[in-house]
């Protein structure tokens, strides 16, 4: 059983965590809270007090935090794990943040005999629950290879997809392709809802044909029932979309489609709906069509 230290327990990490544990490998956390670590305590995770004290001993480290400011926290600051890891450390961030970090994570390990990856994955809470995640990996094969049986337990489809910063830059495209699909499914489910239809009848057709994906057979679902809990935060996706928006930028292309949903996911937290699911933009724009 290898040796894990793990930083973030929070709707992903709780379950993700969990699936190593039951695995049966020792592991040590932290996570920003420690109350919100309570079931990985109980069974049997041994928590640290700072962040970079979970690689003491390790032989992996795990990371998924909130913003990129955490990533460069946990990582880069001043008792972090690139400080504290031992030289051939394999160190995982499965955050969702900036490529650019990435690649700068992956150079200060380099330099210290440290393995770095960035492994974003996809899935919401019910694919970490299950196991079945979708994880997108960036960095160099032989640390890749040591990896995977440990990524197996959380994901199923798992993929190398390049040197550092491949996996932040799939994770993006993944991101883009979610931001336009929610819209879409919002808007037609307010429009089911308006013409008086039965959403789940609706949904149960639609779903199985040409317009069928993941986010109308699961987060759709959710909406029909009035379920607005976080699968993924508000607040986190609006920082994803800023982060696709900022690549495409640099890389100078338009993506207007983006930049829209962006915008609209904006209203939704200015409506107080930043720590409410993705699928809350569906309120967000219910309240904007009420108040005409």
């Amino acid at each position: 059983m290898s040796k894990i230290g793990w930083v973030g327990i929070g709707v992903m990490g709780r379950s993700m965590c969990g699936h190593l544990l039951a695995a049966g490998h020792e592991i040590r956390v932290h996570t920003r809270t420690k109350a919100s670590a309570a079931s990985v305590l109980e069974a049997g995770a041994v928590w640290c007090d700072r962040a970079g004290d979970v690689a003491e001993g390790s032989d992996f480290v795990f990371t998924i935090v909130g913003y990129p400011s955490d990533v460069r926290a946990v990582y880069l600051g001043e008792g972090g794990l690139v400080e504290k890891a031992a030289p051939g450390t394999v160190l995982v961030d499965m955050t969702t943040s900036e490529p650019a970090l990435a690649v700068e994570i992956h150079a200060a390990a380099a330099a210290r005999g440290l393995a770095a990856l960035d492994a974003p994955v996809s899935g919401g809470d019910l694919g970490a629950r299950n196991a079945a995640l979708a994880i997108m990996v960036g960095g160099e094969a032989g640390p890749f290879e040591r990896t995977m049986p440990l990524f197996e337990r959380m994901g199923k489809n798992i993929r190398l997809m390049g040197g550092p910063g491949a996996g932040q830059h799939t994770k993006m495209g993944n991101q883009i392709l979610i931001a336009g699909t929610m819209i879409g499914v919002v808007e037609s489910l307010l429009y089911a809802v308006r013409a008086g239809l039965d959403v789940d009848a609706v949904i149960d057709v639609i779903g199985s044909g040409a317009a069928g994906s993941w986010s109308i057979n699961n987060l759709g679902r959710r909406i029909a029932k009035g379920d607005f809990d976080p699968g993924f935060y508000i607040k986190h996706f609006v920082k994803d979309m800023g982060i696709a928006l900022a690549e495409a930028k640099r890389m100078r292309i338009s993506l207007p489609g983006l930049a829209l949903v962006e915008q609209l996911y904006v209203s939704a937290m200015a409506q107080g709906l930043e720590n409410m699911g993705t699928q809350a933009l569906y309120i967000a724009l219910k309240n904007m069509n009420e108040a005409r």
